[in-house]
């Protein structure tokens, strides 16, 4: 055995370098047969880098509205795919007295939040500059404490008192401010909101992950006081609510709040709930899902062309069964076995479909480079377990489909094989 080991080894290293000589001399031909792993390895790297950035983006993005938070709405909240239910597009907006019911009975929560928005709200101004896509909203005071990215970078977050009294200031968004005032100082600054004026009094910082909303990646907030939005929109309906549960107390929060809402909105005890709610965690879970479904089916894409490629590799074996004919013939005259045949063409395959596998992962780096560098709010990167397995299932597949011209190469006669021409 100690003979063996060191014999084997010798053999395994003869056989690749035999193999990388055969790609060095059968370059052309080589190339053409690995296209099919390596578009399908490309395909995956690349694909895997985007989900992996996004998922990360998104992550941080969700959690940064808090992670022991409930946000409760009319309407599902979160990915929601086809059309609204009945039932869903016949629901009633949350609105403020639902609001102040959760905010009573909710002894679970510490802080309570509702936020007014509008849709057709979406243009500011500053002399000569203008934005649009905006996430504009009206807000409680508690608006600050509930929202985690809520974070005021400089001024200050506007009063209940400013609220009661419908003083018409507004906390701006970091890229906003910057698009609208540069270098400028904005606090004391009035903005053309939609045809209505508002001071500036704070700006937020800029969250890691960006925000969701119209406004995409960039923090295009813009928040008012609730009654200072209801007093200049008084159409504006649609509300959310936002709590923050104590410590631990999450499930007990999420109860409290679903039967003050109930109560309010005076449902039977027989009927489902005429409102959605969701939290950070299942956010996440509900886009986990989609990744999932992506992943998926660009798995079963990339399965095709893995295909594709295999059966590449096998024809390119077989033609090199039968152009060394005469070699094997050689070998299995000065005693090679059947086993020495068998390895000698299945390392070959496993090298040429490994190639092609890290030519496919070199292609897919090079475009996540490329992605995260002219779109930099699209994070991408590549980790290194999907590498790994990429290069591995490449390997596998010169592996599997290897497996037939090796033994069709070790089955053939000594004589036969040194006769033929």
């Amino acid at each position: 055995m100690k003979l063996q080991t060191p014999i084997a080894r010798r053999a395994f290293r003869e056989n690749i370098w035999m193999a990388l000589d055969t790609l060095r001399n059968h370059k052309l031909r080589s190339a053409l047969t690995l296209l099919g792993i390596t578009v399908a390895v490309t395909t995956l790297i690349a694909v895997v880098a985007i989900l992996m950035g996004l998922d990360r983006n998104v992550q941080e993005t969700i959690q940064g509205f808090g992670t022991n938070t409930v946000f409760f709405s009319h309407l599902p909240t979160g990915p929601h795919f086809g059309r609204l239910s009945k039932e869903e597009r016949m629901r009633q907006p949350i609105s403020y007295d639902d609001y102040v019911a959760v905010r009573e009975s909710c002894t679970a929560c510490v802080h309570t939040t509702v936020s007014i928005f509008g849709p057709d709200l979406n243009w500011i101004r500053y002399k000569g500059e203008e934005v649009t896509g905006l996430d504009f909203r009206g807000a409680t005071g508690e608006f600050f404490s509930v929202y985690a990215n809520a974070v005021i970078a400089r001024g200050r977050a506007f009063t209940e008192a400013e609220n009661l009294h419908r003083i018409e200031v507004v906390v701006l968004g970091e890229d906003l401010a910057k698009a609208l005032f540069g270098r400028l100082d904005p606090l004391g600054k009035e903005v053309n909101a939609n045809g209505h004026s508002f001071r500036v009094i704070g700006i937020f910082e800029r969250p890691k992950a960006g925000v969701f909303g119209p406004s995409g990646n960039d923090d295009r907030r813009v928040v008012v006081p609730y009654w200072t939005f209801r007093k200049i929109y008084p159409l504006q309906k649609t509300h959310g609510i936002r709590v923050e549960a104590g410590s631990g107390q999450l499930p007990l929060a999420i109860d409290q709040a679903r039967v003050a809402l109930r109560r309010s909105r005076k449902l039977s005890f027989d009927k489902p709930d005429n409102f959605s709610w969701a939290t950070s965690d299942s956010l996440i879970r509900d886009f986990h899902q989609i990744v999932g479904a992506v992943a998926l089916a660009i798995t079963v894409i990339a399965s095709v062309g893995l295909m594709i490629g295999g059966v590449g590799v096998m024809n390119i074996m077989l033609v090199s069964v039968t152009e060394r004919t005469r070699e094997i013939g050689v070998r299995k005259a000065i005693g090679a076995r059947r086993s020495d045949i068998i390895w000698q063409f299945l390392t070959e395959a496993m090298v040429l479909a490994a190639a092609g596998g890290l030519v496919g992962v070199v292609i897919g780096y090079a475009i996540s480079a490329a992605i995260r560098n002219f779109l930099p709010s699209l994070p991408t990167y590549v980790p290194v377990w999907a590498v790994v397995l990429a290069v591995a299932v490449a390997t596998s597949v010169g592996l599997f489909f290897g497996i037939y011209p090796a033994v069709k190469a070790s089955r053939l006669e000594p004589v036969i094989a040194l006769r033929y021409e």
